[in-house]
């Protein structure tokens, strides 16, 4: 579970690193899209890499 991050934050990457840009990209656009709230006291998120 995690906020949605600043670009090019460390903490960006590291969430990135998990899910794969293409996958947080994807996220933050819908994000972007519907309103949601970013940074400290904004929206969460609940991510689950795919299982390989």
């Amino acid at each position: 579970m995690t906020n949605f991050h600043l670009p090019k934050s460390t903490l960006m990457m590291l969430v990135s690193a998990v899910m794969g840009g293409d996958t947080i990209r994807r996220i933050y656009a819908h994000a972007i899209s519907e309103g949601y709230r970013f940074f400290s006291y904004g929206d969460a998120s609940l991510l689950l890499p795919d299982a390989e």
